[in-house]
């Protein structure tokens, strides 16, 4: 387990729910547009926000933008982006309660230079140490958490020439930097390793907690998979990657990077967040695809049950073709409807037979006004 970490008044890590969050895609120094877009990414459900700051200007402008939405009653804590800019990463730890940087392009020069000596390498080693000084005094004295940021592509020529464009330059990038805030004792800090690619971005991320284990260290980590696209590729790809690492124990907060609008993101993360039980904020359906023994509609009673159970958060409802199979295979049910007959449907709680035999026309209903009924049942109406 992470240790735990406070961005603002939300906390990271050490068993806090995994947390979602999303960046913004208006332009910085709009702050209404800025203003009106994380309203409705926070509405969508979004817990922790990311603005890009490229320059100070923008930096400055978080402030105004933290001072909107706190006159609107939003108190989301903000994440300062920063790329190629300390002296913004400066600016915006004064103002916003987490930046991120990225060791590949914010600390390291860009000569073209493809070599390093021994002493070459461990002297720009000793040059981030002072060039991160000044933003670790800063974090520190405003309480401003910290994520180093490491993705796939954008590795500094020093880490390049040693490890190449690999998951082992990805870690190894993220832990000199670990070590550089560590040697300075600040701690409020999560990691993450991004990639396009899914196999790079797990791959890296295990090595990087490997690494960061043995060394003592308990960091907290955010997953996602970089630009995957939109669409079914796009979800299925931040699936993929996310969810393995979560089925790890890997993760503490999450971003699923989509080509559309930040607040279609929340849907699918809290998607991968029940799908792995690291979350739960809706109800869950064990279906079957069906087959020739099925002799009802269950395509047409699964999106009913759906539709009229969707505020039951965390109740696990069977939905089976028949009695073969169904029973047993929903046992890690709540509830259950399972095929009995040409166009019977008996209900169940747990593995106990509630009623045998009942239409289909009426099935639906008295399921759900069984489990709305059952004095023992776990519902949770709250929406996360």
């Amino acid at each position: 387990m992470s240790r735990q970490i406070k961005i603002g008044n939300l906390t990271l890590g050490g068993g806090a729910p995994v947390r979602v969050q999303s960046m913004t895609n208006t332009d910085t120094m709009d702050t209404r547009a800025t203003v009106e877009q994380t309203l409705r990414m926070v509405e969508a459900g979004c817990e922790l926000v990311r603005i890009t700051a490229p320059d100070v200007k923008a930096a400055e402008n978080l402030g105004r933008i933290k001072e909107e939405l706190l006159r609107r009653g939003c108190k989301v804590p903000l994440v300062a982006d920063i790329h190629f800019n300390p002296k913004a990463a400066e600016v915006a730890a004064t103002l916003v309660e987490k930046v991120r940087v990225n060791p590949g392009n914010y600390t390291d020069r860009n000569t073209g230079k493809l070599e390093f000596t021994e002493q070459e390498y461990n002297d720009e080693l000793k040059r981030i140490g002072e060039r991160m000084s000044s933003l670790i005094e800063i974090c520190k004295a405003h309480h401003t958490a910290m994520r180093i940021g490491t993705n796939h592509g954008s590795l500094s020529e020093r880490i390049m020439s040693r490890y190449g464009n690999t998951p082992e330059g990805m870690a190894q990038s993220a832990i000199e930097f670990a070590e550089v805030c560590r040697q300075q004792d600040f701690h409020d800090l999560v990691f993450s390793m991004k990639a396009s690619n899914v196999k790079v971005m797990v791959d890296s991320t295990r090595l990087f907690v490997k690494k960061m284990h043995d060394l003592g260290m308990d960091y907290p980590i955010h997953l996602g998979v970089t630009e995957a696209g939109d669409g079914m590729q796009g979800r299925l790809k931040s699936a993929a990657g996310i969810g393995a690492l979560l089925l790890d124990g890997i993760g503490d907060t999450i971003r699923v990077s989509l080509t559309e609008d930040p607040e279609a993101e929340m849907p699918i993360a809290y998607d991968i967040l029940q799908a792995v039980g690291a979350r739960i904020t809706q109800p869950e359906y064990i279906a079957c695809p069906s087959c020739g023994r099925t002799q009802y509609d269950i395509q047409t009673a699964l999106r009913e049950i759906k539709e009229k159970t969707k505020h039951l958060v965390g109740v696990k409802i069977g939905v089976m073709g028949c009695i073969v199979n169904g029973p047993g295979e929903m046992a890690d049910a709540d509830y259950g409807y399972v095929g009995s007959g040409h166009g019977k449907i008996t209900l169940y709680k747990g593995k106990e037979v509630v009623k045998r035999d009942i239409d289909q026309k009426d099935a639906v209903d008295e399921l759900v006004a069984f489990i709305e009924g059952d004095s023992h049942s776990h519902i949770n109406t709250l929406k996360h």
